[in-house]
């Protein structure tokens, strides 16, 4: 993180992170640089910090546990029943603890956020104090990911014991004082009249204007065929990387993961188990470059094309052959050294393979977190889940490199009500300048 400048915005909001105790929630829009300064208070904090995430690619991402494994949670919903057993090892590491970092805290639910204030104040017998007196550090937009409630069963049970499902109406969200800090400057879009759209798609307050801007500026044929598409379903996705990479000659080559330890569940694996590729192949980066002696050569989410394959793959970014070889993303798990009294990482699983995703689609959520100058976005019949339009719209650059597969409707702007009720409450959100 050496080389990376905060603006005078996220500077002052790691000030408030590092320098009190206070709990802080920091959100804002696409772009704003939410994840730049979560790195740099993890890279930078004097605090024994762990961080945490809700999914298992979360986790990842961050360098952390997700939440169920580092506080030891049960799976499900857990409103009053008993925590269950907790080794002293994983104790000892919550008690030592100054600061827990969540990231994609907008994906964790009420009843997650209580059972989390629950195990907090056992592990720091501190019983009468929210999350046991650590400090939280939350980031996410709820405007972007929701948390998933799934089957009726799991429904009723928030209908009956919270007044939504999201974190922000928890029982000790409402106990606890809370600075809600909401990033302003975007990084991502240097168009102010693409900035002002997105904000409304974001927000829910698109006016007619706006969707016949979009619409006519989108509704043309890309001048290249094999340009990105952003689809709403796994299926779309894999039929169109698949008919695409069947039209290339030859026979695809395959590239298997290796998997040491327990990775978990299929849906935790940061790439793909097994990868087909063909030279010709359109591939999307899943890692940051950092073997670039003059700078990366390609970050998370930069597109090119596979030129040649053996042990290595060699990829052309913007006329540059690039040479890829496998990396490794390791799971970790926080562990407590009652000798030294600090807090360390220890990998207990890990996973290879080379950082490249077929990329001639990606479903929206996959693309969550990409930067792309150009692309087609296919919302299907209908967009199904709040914020989807929106995180689509908000991965682009510019309006230039907008490409819709069908005009934009009313009905593909989905924003949670809740969503909406939290954020403008009075709750003191500040504004850093």
């Amino acid at each position: 993180m050496s080389d990376v400048v905060l603006s005078d915005e996220q500077r002052g909001v790691l000030d408030q992170m590092e320098n009190t105790l206070d709990h802080v929630f920091i959100t804002g829009r696409a772009g704003t640089g939410k994840s730049t300064l979560l790195q740099a208070f993890v890279a930078s904090t004097a605090k024994v910090v762990a961080v945490c995430a809700p999914t298992g690619v979360a986790a990842l991402a961050v360098g952390g546990q997700t939440i169920h494994s580092l506080l030891r949670l049960p799976i499900g919903i857990i409103g009053k029943r008993d925590l269950g057993f907790i080794p002293k090892e994983s104790l000892a590491v919550l008690a030592n603890l100054d600061a827990m970092v969540i990231d994609e805290v907008s994906m964790v639910s009420a009843d997650v956020l209580d059972a989390m204030d629950r195990r907090l104040r056992q592990a720091k017998r501190r019983r009468n104090t929210p999350f046991g007196g650590i400090q939280l550090i939350m980031f996410g937009d709820p405007f972007q990911l929701a948390p998933v409630v799934s089957g009726q069963a799991e429904k009723a049970y928030y209908q009956d014991h919270y007044r939504s499902p999201w974190f922000f109406d928890a029982a000790v969200w409402r106990e606890t004082e809370m600075d809600t800090y909401e990033l302003d400057t975007i990084h991502r879009q240097a168009d102010s009249e693409f900035r002002a759209v997105l904000n409304a798609l974001r927000e829910g307050r698109m006016d007619p204007d706006m969707g016949r801007m979009l619409n006519e500026q989108g509704m043309r044929e890309p001048e290249d065929p094999e340009l990105i598409t952003l689809a709403t379903t796994n299926q779309a996705v894999t039929r169109i990387n698949s008919l695409a990479l069947e039209r290339l000659p030859g026979k695809g080559k395959i590239a298997q993961a290796a998997i040491e330890g327990d990775f978990g569940s299929t849906s935790a694996y940061p790439a793909d188990e097994e990868l087909v590729l063909k030279p010709g192949a359109r591939v999307m980066f899943l890692r940051n470059d950092t073997q670039g002696t003059d700078g990366p050569r390609f970050v998370n989410g930069t597109l090119g094309t596979v030129v040649k394959i053996t042990d290595t793959v060699t990829v052309d970014v913007d006329g540059e052959s690039v040479l890829v070889e496998p990396v490794t993303w390791e799971k970790v798990k926080y562990e407590y050294q009652s000798s030294t009294k600090t807090l360390t990482q220890d990998v207990v699983a890990e996973f290879t393979q080379f950082p490249l995703r077929l990329a001639w689609a990606v479903t929206i959520h996959k693309a969550q977190g990409k930067t792309l100058d150009a692309a087609v976005i296919d919302l299907g019949p209908r967009a199904f889940a709040p914020g989807q339009t929106y995180v689509a719209f908000s991965r682009l650059t510019s309006l230039d490199g907008l490409y819709l597969k069908r005009p934009l409707t009313p009905s593909d702007i989905i924003v949670d009500e809740n969503v909406v009720r939290f954020l403008a409450e009075d709750r003191g959100t500040n504004r850093l300048i």
